[in-house]
């Protein structure tokens, strides 16, 4: 296990600097190869927006989170998914690259929650900070998206899973941290993927 500073890709991403942020990937890439790692994963969704920059530099091939997901989705008979995240991660292609290769459809927040919802996570979960109203907040959006027929929500940020789950959400819920975390651990002991 291996990360630069959080506030290191955070300065990457408010600069829109995608290279940079893949530069701090592939820093821990090679140290984690040095140190006898055999395939890598990141469980930060916002930065696989630089994916495509690591993947052909990287030393070791890695598990994409959102690649993850959206196999999970079509083990499970999802045909269209909300999605939350950090406002970077909601406006990005990440998710809606890989579900759409599944053939399953997605729908972002409006542009207001997408930013309430980054608020929540950065200036909140970020820093153990758990609110009633940002609880609700969060319940009112996945609300909004089965009105839209989104029929689950993935849950597309570490954090989002210390306040919602399939308990307290009007959707079934995909949480990308533990799906990618089973993922590598099947990688790990050589049991294949459910077919997807």
């Amino acid at each position: 296990m291996h990360t630069p500073s959080f506030a290191e890709y955070v300065h990457d991403l408010e600069c829109g600097d995608l290279e940079g942020v893949g530069d701090l990937m592939l820093r821990s890439a090679e140290k984690l190869a040095n140190a006898g790692a055999d395939f890598l994963i990141c469980p930060d969704n916002t930065i696989h927006q630089a994916f495509s920059y690591v993947e052909p530099r990287s030393p070791l091939p890695w598990i994409h989170i959102a690649e993850v997901v959206a196999a999970e989705a079509t083990v499970r008979k999802f045909r269209r998914v909300g999605l939350t995240g950090t406002a970077w991660l909601v406006r990005s292609e990440v998710y809606p690259e890989k579900l759409t290769a599944h053939g399953i459809q997605y729908v972002r927040p409006t542009d207001a929650e997408r930013d309430e919802i980054g608020r929540i996570i950065m200036d909140e979960l970020v820093h153990g900070v758990f609110k009633p109203a940002s609880i609700s907040y969060f319940q009112d959006v996945i609300q909004s998206f089965r009105q839209q027929s989104c029929d689950a929500v993935v849950l597309g940020c570490t954090e989002i899973p210390l306040i919602i789950n399939d308990g307290n959400s009007a959707l079934p819920t995909l949480d990308s941290t533990r799906l990618l975390a089973r993922a590598a651990l099947r990688r790990a002991v050589g049991h294949p993927a459910p077919k997807t």
